[in-house]
């Protein structure tokens, strides 16, 4: 694959990518299973926006690359990037064509205008500068190309935000004089950011899908790894708050005995200047 979209050196990390990338890497494995349940939303998004054969297409925060072999199956080019080395070896396995990079989304290591879409999938809240890393997305994205922001839906309409009540004090704090994070689902509120950020707000969206579990000790281990909730717990809560989110989450039983776990996420497609 040609390199021309991408700069020389090593961009700077945040200690926010940093902090996150070494959480999101710790259970890389136990992750991909959940991420692959997430074709759905990828799929709404491409039919939302297009995509064609020899496009450029970047996913900032692509985790193991499912999206991104999507992207490759329909003849894109895909280019990557992520805080987690763990997760990108994951990737590289899944998409050996694409050109994946470790780092920051503050600090895209790639040139101005090189991409035809670039897409950020439940990602860009993990920047210590939300705007900064809009900013960047429309940076790399061609003129007129599609920004593809995907955030999570409003809680009552989530089925995880039962299991993320648990683990919520166990998160990263933000810093002190940071101000308290927008609900991004509201209508206007990505729109304001991307606006902020440079970008065009275009059509905004919700779409649902569920996450399916077979048993117990499924839920309760794959539960504890995005955002390195494991590490954060630490060994000795671990069995603990795994059985609480199995008890929490009880009411999304099937009869079979495993769990379906409906969760709406909220889109904006922005376009860059």
């Amino acid at each position: 694959m040609s390199s021309s979209a991408i700069t020389s050196g090593s961009p700077p990390f945040t200690a926010s990518a940093e902090r996150w990338g070494a959480l999101w890497g710790a259970r890389a494995d136990d992750w991909t299973p959940t991420e692959e349940q997430q074709i759905p939303g990828y799929e709404e998004a491409i039919r939302r926006v297009g995509l064609g054969a020899g496009q450029r297409v970047l996913d900032i925060g692509c985790g193991t690359g499912v999206f991104l072999r999507l992207a490759a199956e329909r003849g894109a080019l895909p280019f990557g990037t992520d805080a987690s080395e763990a997760l990108l070896e994951l990737a590289r396995n899944r998409v050996p064509d694409a050109e994946l990079r470790l780092g920051d989304m503050q600090f895209l290591p790639y040139g101005d205008d090189s991409f035809d879409l670039v897409t950020g999938f439940t990602s860009f809240f993990f920047a210590a500068d939300l705007v900064a890393a809009v900013r960047e997305a429309g940076r790399v994205a061609k003129p007129g190309a599609p920004v593809v922001i995907q955030v999570w839906g409003p809680p009552e309409r989530c089925d995880l935000e039962a299991m993320k009540a648990i683990v919520r004090p166990f998160l990263p704090s933000p810093p002190r004089a940071a101000p308290s994070p927008p609900p991004l689902w509201k209508p206007g509120v990505l729109e304001e950011i991307a606006t902020e950020a440079g970008l065009t707000p275009g059509v905004a969206f919700d779409f649902s899908f569920a996450y399916e579990y077979p048993d117990d000790r499924t839920l309760g281990r794959m539960l504890v790894a995005p955002a390195g909730i494991a590490s954060l717990i630490g060994p000795e809560r671990e069995e603990a708050i795994r059985a609480q989110i199995v008890e929490v989450l009880a009411p999304y039983r099937t009869l079979e005995g495993g769990y379906r776990l409906h969760n709406e996420f909220h889109y904006l497609v922005a376009t860059a200047a």
